[in-house]
């Protein structure tokens, strides 16, 4: 015996989406900011979202993510890390099939002017 009952709609924004995938780049060790702007910029809501465009088609979604790494960081690996750590967390929390996460790196910083511009 199976009933099909709905409970209505869940949406969830692209912007929630976009700080699931910061947050979880920014886990991957290297990996210290995200889009081109300032690292302190990068904390508040707006630049959680600045570095992640989504596009969303159903249940399935495209990440583009623009990351800025450590000098000294093996850039390949990172990426991959990357992609593969936002696939898992983006899937496990929202439920929607990620078919790919395209990383661009858009920077290299010294970890000194890292932790500098961070103080500002």
């Amino acid at each position: 015996m199976s009933e099909n009952k709905t409970n209505g709609q869940i949406q969830i924004a692209d912007e929630v989406v976009g700080v699931i995938a910061t947050t979880a780049a920014l886990e991957v060790e290297g990996v210290v900011a995200g889009g081109g702007k300032g690292f302190v910029e990068l904390f508040g809501k707006k630049g959680h979202t600045k570095c992640a465009k989504i596009t969303k088609d159903a249940d399935e979604a495209v990440l583009d993510m623009d990351i800025i790494v450590n000098f000294g960081t093996k850039v390949q690996n990172a990426a991959k890390e990357v992609q593969e750590k936002v696939k898992t967390t983006v899937e496990t929390m929202t439920g929607l099939t990620v078919a790919a996460v395209n990383v661009s790196i858009c920077g290299i910083v010294k970890e000194t002017e890292a932790k500098a511009e961070e103080e500002e």
